[in-house]
């Protein structure tokens, strides 16, 4: 979500499905280097790690998906929705 607000601050010509493909091709990675890390110290909980790959996998190409269906301006307004309850969430 951070990294998505950001990339809304600096690119803002960037369309929604831009930003969320952007953000999920720095995120993908960033996450395998932590499991791996998590995995070095003895530390990784398997279980979150295939919940998140579960769940993320067909939120990927679901939302990749949509993103071409639904019109720039409602997917828009849907991100700041989604980007705005973040920082609430993060805020509290």
């Amino acid at each position: 979500a951070i990294g998505a607000t950001i990339l809304v601050l600096l690119y803002p010509r960037l369309s929604p499905a831009e930003i969320a493909g952007t953000d999920i091709a720095y995120a993908v990675p960033l996450t395998a280097i932590a499991a791996l890390g998590h995995w070095w110290l003895g530390s990784i909980n398997w279980e979150l790690l295939a919940t998140l790959l579960i769940g993320s996998v067909p939120g990927i190409t679901l939302g990749s998906l949509l993103s071409r269906a639904i019109p720039e301006k409602v997917l828009r307004a849907l991100l700041a929705i989604v980007l705005t309850t973040v920082a609430i969430k993060l805020v509290h």
